[in-house]
């Protein structure tokens, strides 16, 4: 069974969250940096990752040629130009890996088949807590993709974090929710710190509280037995401080506004694609 290291893997596109991977890839899953190549618009961004990573770097055509893995990290909104691109060149049987948000496998397919013949593509939507090995990524099959090619893409992101599998058509609803919610967490970190500017607290205090509170509140989330509901309840006295507090939060429609920021982000997600 091939690992990662037995792959060239590279990445069309060196943003922050290619870096993650990168990082992710040399770092936690022992993939040597000279089995890395990446190509990007910023030669300065390129100079930078290959004195930094020690990876190679070549253009998108010399990427697309040495790698078996294929990581699409561009922008979505830039994708239609990049298959133009790269619609004389060839696909020899790699993998595409996209991270692109709302760009379906379909087109992806559609945009490097040759001959009739239509590649292998996984399409996945990762979360920028991977810049910190912490992400979260939803993994999908394309329909040429094989149960290998999905393993591997589950070893590549868990370089960074957790990956789960789910169907292609619940990643717009991924993206709405992991994929989009860090940023609604870090509203509500400056919801919180605001509250407390408000409140008199000091401001270089309050950020450590705030955000020491929420990286516990995750982690004890995530490595407890009991759900969230009961956490939530555990911490709740009846008549209490946080009783009151929640109850200031329910009143004015929480769970309703957390809910439609989903249903926006997945609106979003879709038509990105298309949709």
């Amino acid at each position: 069974m091939a690992t990662l290291s037995d792959h060239t893997i590279g990445f069309i596109g060196a943003g922050n969250m290619a870096e993650a991977i990168v990082r992710g890839l040399t770092d936690r899953a022992g993939v040597p940096a000279d089995r890395i190549v990446a190509s990007d618009v910023r030669a300065e961004r390129l100079g930078e990752l290959k004195a930094d990573l020690g990876i190679a770097t070549a253009d998108n055509a010399g990427v697309l040629s040495a790698a078996s893995v294929v990581v699409l990290a561009v922008k979505p909104q830039t994708f239609a130009q990049l298959a133009e691109e790269l619609a004389n060149e060839p696909v020899e049987g790699q993998l595409f890996v996209s991270i692109l948000a709302g760009i379906r496998a379909e087109r992806i397919e559609t945009a490097f088949a040759r001959g009739g013949r239509v590649p292998r593509v996984i399409r996945t939507m990762p979360n920028t807590p991977a810049l910190v090995g912490a992400g979260a990524t939803a993994v999908s099959a394309g329909r040429n993709a094989t149960a290998e090619d999905v393993r591997l893409a589950v070893e590549l992101f868990s370089a960074v974090g957790v990956a789960e599998v789910v169907p292609e058509e619940m990643l717009d609803a991924v993206t709405g929710l992991t994929g989009s919610g860090p940023a609604y967490v870090f509203r509500m970190i400056e919801a919180l710190l605001e509250a407390a500017a408000q409140q008199g607290l000091p401001a270089d205090a309050s950020a450590r509280l705030v955000k020491q509170m929420v990286y516990g509140s995750a982690l004890l989330s995530r490595d407890s037995e009991h759900d969230p509901a009961e956490l939530r309840r555990r911490v709740t006295s009846p008549g209490g401080t946080t009783a009151a507090g929640l109850a200031a939060m329910e009143n004015g429609g929480f769970a309703e506004i957390v809910a439609k920021a989903v249903d926006a982000a997945t609106r979003r997600s879709k038509e990105l694609g298309g949709k």
